[in-house]
């Protein structure tokens, strides 16, 4: 068990680079998951992975959920969740106009 909780906390940190690929995969596939990867370009991939990221924290951490020590594949997980509940969001208000 010690063993795990050394290797844990030995994992180097994530960059700036390994957050924009994170982000865009988890852009790409919420896009894909929710049908609007034909209206996005990578840019906006990319971007709604951040933002997604900072939402799907955002609400976990409603929860209790220990986002921050989740490692790189609970990272993309809540990136990808909030990139989905972010387009879905998006879709509703832009469907109203």
């Amino acid at each position: 068990m010690t063993d795990t909780l050394l290797l844990a906390a030995s994992a180097p940190a994530m960059g700036f680079i390994g957050w924009i690929i994170i982000g865009g995969l988890a852009g790409w596939i919420g896009s894909k998951i929710m049908a609007t990867d034909a209206s996005m370009g990578i840019i906006l991939n990319i971007v709604v992975g951040i933002i997604g990221g900072f939402l799907g924290g955002f609400l976990l951490g409603l929860f209790g959920v220990d986002v921050a020590g989740g490692g790189l594949i609970f990272s993309f997980l809540t990136c990808l969740l909030g990139a989905v509940i972010l387009l879905w969001i998006v879709g509703l208000v832009t469907k109203r106009r």
